[in-house]
């Protein structure tokens, strides 16, 4: 016998879960109440409230113009990724068909001024590569214990550094330069490192995409056995 004051039949409270389930269990809900839906109001950010109808078409607006942003996002990589590939395709053959090392570094050189640089260089690790005297490519040869300090406050466990270089780095890795404002950087490997210069101290900065850098990173060092001995 129940209790005075016991109450019967008690509902549990509803929340957001209750709600969700008794809709996912209930696929036919909104066919069934369709006026009443119709009806429904909820709060908007500007309108104050909307209709359900409307929240629901301008979420579904929102995802499309979300779609319509990535796929123009896709399509512009996509043409940017081409650009890159047919010019890092034609540096290669351009380097490639060179007649002799200063050819190469010469045509390198002519590349990277077309493009708006003060000019590229290339070191050679002199623990890596027979770059003496009698080989006359002196000067490409760079210590490596020299740059030990450089690359530990520049790059770390980087491969590339973007950015300006003070004095005595400046002399270290480009002795002849005149004017560096900003670099790019990048490790051969264990082979050496190549360098990007520009005039202007904002043309080079960290964040920049390397995929052009990575390529030629990774390119230089076997055009090169073609003139200099590896150790």
């Amino acid at each position: 016998m129940k209790q005075v004051g016991e109450q019967q039949g008690v509902q549990p409270e509803l929340d957001d879960s209750i709600i969700v389930d008794y809709l996912q269990r209930n696929p036919d809900f909104f066919m069934r109440n369709a006026q009443q839906v119709e009806m429904l109001q909820v709060p908007h950010p500007i309108r104050g409230t909307v209709s359900l109808v409307e929240w629901h078409l301008a979420r579904q607006r929102n995802h499309i113009n979300t779609l319509k942003e990535n796929i123009g996002q896709l399509l512009s990589q996509a043409e940017t990724n081409e650009a890159l590939f047919c010019r890092l395709l034609q540096l290669q053959g351009n380097l490639a068909s060179a007649s002799s090392l200063q050819e190469m570094l010469d045509r390198l050189q002519r590349w990277a001024r077309k493009i708006g640089l003060a000019g590229a260089s290339i070191r050679l690790f002199t623990d890596s590569w027979r770059i003496g005297a009698p080989s006359g490519f002196t000067h490409l040869g760079l210590s490596r214990q020299s740059f030990e300090h450089l690359r530990i406050q520049r790059l770390g466990d980087q491969q590339h550094y973007l950015g300006s270089l003070n004095g005595p780095e400046l002399l270290l890795l480009l002795p002849e330069a005149k004017a560096v404002g900003s670099v790019a950087l990048s490790l051969m490997g264990g082979a050496g490192v190549i360098i990007f210069s520009s005039r202007d101290p904002q043309h080079y900065y960290q964040g920049q995409g390397t995929r052009l850098l990575d390529e030629l990173a990774r390119m230089l060092p076997e055009l090169l056995e073609r003139w200099v001995e590896r150790l």
